[in-house]
């Protein structure tokens, strides 16, 4: 087995088993292992695929309502936002995407951390509902991190661990099906990620499944912070590795 799959393989069931526990967050916790090894034009496809994939499996396993006027202006959001990422993608320096990406994980993932300590947000009604699916979309084209904003958006506003367990796995399968289509409408999608495809799918089914069990068990606030320690560690690490490249180069 080559470095290069183990590392898909891990990668792919250590994200699969979070999101299916957060319904979110596949493509950060897959970043931290996969920016160690794999291109990052490359990894972003395989992170979209992959959440794809692992939000396809929870659906099936821990299904949540559709309540379509909470969730509509997310989705309008997103549908904007997820070409504009495509577009972006093929200019990312991979330097400077890993120190992005690290930085919004430390600053966003402790925030909703310690979330439940704030007073719920009462402005920004579906405009601001909007812009998030927006930021989300625009993730999503990048590298399938379609969750971020919309969890610290939904953890902020003090929705319930149902409601944002909803928004997040509806908009994020949303946001990731159009994220990959227009990745094999660009040419982004090669035919040679088949074989690395191959390894993400079969990799996540367990964790995923099991991720969405424990989810069932788990308090608010428990889950919360389950995932969000990982994400945190996640950003710290792809942190340091993008400030290591950078100073070598």
């Amino acid at each position: 087995m080559s470095s290069e799959i183990l590392l898909l393989a891990l990668g792919a069931a250590a994200a699969g088993f979070v999101q299916g526990i957060s319904g979110f967050a596949f493509g950060m916790v897959a970043m931290s292992f996969w920016v160690w090894g794999i291109a990052p034009n490359v990894a972003a496809v395989m992170t979209v695929f992959g959440g794809l994939t692992g939000q396809l499996l929870s659906a099936a396993t821990a299904r949540r309502s559709l309540n379509l006027p909470v969730l509509a202006p997310f989705l309008v959001g997103g549908a904007v936002g997820v070409p504009i990422g495509v577009l972006i993608l093929p200019h990312l320096n991979p330097s400077h995407f890993k120190l992005v990406l690290g930085s919004l994980l430390l600053v966003f993932c402790p925030a909703m951390l310690f979330a439940p300590r704030l007073p719920a947000l009462r402005w920004g009604g579906r405009a601001g509902d909007g812009v998030v699916g927006l930021i989300g979309g625009v993730m999503g084209g990048i590298g399938g991190f379609t969750g971020v904003a919309p969890a610290l958006w939904c953890t902020l506003r003090g929705y319930d661990k149902d409601v944002s367990r909803a928004v997040l796995q509806n908009f994020n399968l949303a946001a990731l099906a159009a994220a990959f289509a227009a990745m094999v409408v660009s040419g982004t999608v090669h035919l040679d990620m088949l074989p690395k495809f191959a390894v993400i799918a079969p990799a996540l089914v367990i964790p995923t499944l099991l991720g969405s069990r424990i989810y069932v068990g788990l308090s608010p606030l428990a889950f919360r912070r389950v995932v969000l320690t990982l994400l945190s560690l996640s950003g710290l690490t792809m942190l340091v590795a993008s400030i290591g490249a950078l100073v070598r180069a």
